[in-house]
Formats: C-alpha cells, structure tokens, sequence
C-alpha cells in the first residue's frame, strides 16, 4: 500500500481552473482503478460492452479528460512498466483481496445485498492488459499524449515535474513526493459530488495541491528523511514498522543521521524491516525513468484529435451513445486544433 503521509504534508484546495495552461503528468493506472471502481451500476457491475468487455474506465477517461482540456489542464499520462522486484509482495496481496472482495460481490449480489455488493465490488476492480491497450488507444484519438515508463509510473511523472517538463505529477499516492516530484495534484479525477461508502451521504471532492519544498520545510526534514519517514510507515516496496505513526517517524527520521540509524530505530521498537531498505531508498532516489527533452512534450501536446475515429471506437465497437460521444468528440477536435498556446515554459513555470 502506498505510504501515507496525509498528516504530514502542506496542502491547500484548488479548483481546476488554477491548473489552465498547466502541463500535468497522470499517474495512468491511479485514474483507471478510480474509473474502475467509481463507474459501476447500483450492485457494483461495471459498463459493459456488446461482447461483455469491460468499459467504464473509457467512459471516465474520456469525459473526464475532456473536461479537464476545458478547463486548460493539458495532461499527459503516464503508464507503469515493469514493477520493482520490491513490490511483488504487495501487487500478490493486491490480487489476494481483490479476488476476496470479487467472492463477496458475488454473493452479496446473490444476497440482494445492493449496498455491500456496490462496495466489494468496487474494492475487486483490476486493470488488465485489455484495459490498459484499449486506454492507450483512445487517447490516441484523443490526440492527448502518454507515455510508457520503463518502470513506476509515480517514478517516471515525477521526473518530469522535478525536471521542469510538467507543472505537477497528479496521483493519490504521496509515493511521487519521495520520488522527488515537486508538486503533487491530488483528487484530479475524483473531483466533484461523492457517495460515502456505507451511509446515505455526499461530499463534494476538491482537488488539492501538496507541494514538495513547503512540506519539508514546514516538517524542518530532507527529503532523504522524507523517504525515511516512508520507510518506517511502510510503501508500496517494503512493510512498516508496527505500532509506528507519522508523528514518531518524523521524530525518528530528524534525529537519525543515516538510514543505518532508522535501522536502529526499528530494532528499539522490537521490529525489524523485511528486507534491505537501502535498496528501498535507492528506489526513490534513483529510480528508472525515461529522460525527455521538452521539445518532445511539445511536440506530443500539439497532437490533433480524431472525432470520426473516437466515434467509431467508442460507439460501434464499444457501445457508447453516438449522439453524445460526437457531441463531445467535436468539442475536442476543435480544442486540440485551436492555435498553439504559449510556449510551455510558461505551462509548467
């Protein structure tokens, strides 16, 4: 599970018309679970097609994305490659509960359970090679860019942001601060009216912009005790420490001086780390990532959409309303074949 550092960092709501002109790598496959799991009917069954394939994450992906390029978000996203060999024990604990919940869905469908089943099944959505190939392919039409990292997707967003080539890495996981971005855009995709799981009630999901240089600075911490501070909580690459919180790692990571002493700390707790954290630090310091010039991201958001191909794609293989998804398609093409806006230095600035 990706760290949490939510009571540690500085954040501050904005509203998406703060980010217009703003060049945002998305976390891909961050998106597509919450499209997943928050497109599905009232007992959980996701959109489905003609042949019985899965379609509520192009449902989200488009409409979504749409609405972001109107209000002058021009994202990239950005797909994983290969895992970590450090995270394989939490992709199979991944795949363990989503197969429990999609055994729980089943029978609280059965059960005529609405409400439960709505949540289990929500809590089994998955994102396979269909999903992603398909994904990929509609933002093809689209003409909004993405990118195949060689390994963490959070890894490969938040180089671009620490490097200048895009305003913010959008994600829910705080994972993209350790790995150095400068900004993070949380609730991205999940803004606006939602349903609290289990009670009969709405909020309204804003999104939130953490940045990296306030956050240390406020904690008095690097970045390398940030990432320390990540360890002893655990990450998607190594479990935590038992029994402890933000406030004592943070009390731990300012008072070590190496990664040796967060060690130290572990064993004073009576726990011990599963596996060489260093190459856990190693991770978030180096970690594999694709380097780009920012003529290739200019070069990439100059793509041009493709309305009769996004109408053929979404409606006769896959079912959507043609009426509606032209409608939109449209609104897109002339978006995207508006004169270029400024140079992207000011985008990502």
């Amino acid at each position: 599970m990706s760290v949490d550092l939510s009571k540690l960092v500085v954040r501050r709501k904005i509203t998406v018309d703060e980010l217009n002109d703003r060049v945002i790598a998305v976390d891909a496959y961050n998106v597509l679970y919450q499209f997943l799991s928050i497109i599905r009917q009232p007992d959980g069954t996701p959109l489905m097609d003609q042949n019985g394939n899965v379609t509520s994450h192009l449902s989200g992906l488009f409409y979504r994305t749409i609405e972001l390029i109107e209000h002058g978000v021009k994202p990239i996203y950005v797909f994983d490659g290969l895992p970590s060999m450090l995270k394989q024990k939490t992709i199979e604990a991944r795949m363990q509960r989503r197969a429990s919940a999609y055994e729980a869905w089943q029978q609280a469908k059965e059960a005529g359970a609405v409400e439960q089943a709505r949540t289990y099944a929500q809590q089994s959505s998955r994102v396979d090679r269909r999903i992603v190939d398909s994904s990929k392919q509609l933002l093809e039409l689209m003409g909004v860019p993405y990118i195949n990292a060689p390994g963490e997707g959070e890894a490969q967003a938040s180089y671009m942001c620490a490097h200048g080539l895009v305003y913010a890495a959008a994600s829910q996981d705080y994972d993209t601060l350790l790995f150095g971005s400068k900004n993070v855009v949380r609730n991205l995709a999940l803004s606006g009216r939602r349903k609290l799981p289990k009670k009969n009630i709405y909020i309204e999901v804003q999104p939130e912009l953490v940045n990296l240089d306030e956050t240390l600075t406020s904690l008095g911490i690097t970045r390398q005790q940030l990432i320390w501070i990540g360890i002893l909580l655990g990450t998607d690459f190594n479990e935590g420490i038992k029994g402890v919180g933000p406030k004592t790692a943070l009390k731990a990571a300012k008072s070590a001086r190496s990664l040796a002493d967060i060690k130290d700390f572990a064993k004073s707790k009576g726990g011990e780390f599963e596996l060489d954290v260093a190459e856990v630090e190693q991770l978030f310091t180096k970690p594999e990532v694709t380097e780009l010039e920012r003529s290739y991201i200019a070069a990439a958001l100059d793509s041009k959409a493709d309305a009769e191909g996004i109408v053929r794609f979404m409606c006769d293989e896959h079912g959507f309303s043609k009426e509606r998804v032209a409608k939109y398609a449209q609104l897109l093409e002339k978006r995207k074949g508006s004169a270029r806006q400024a140079g992207i230095s000011s985008w990502v600035s």
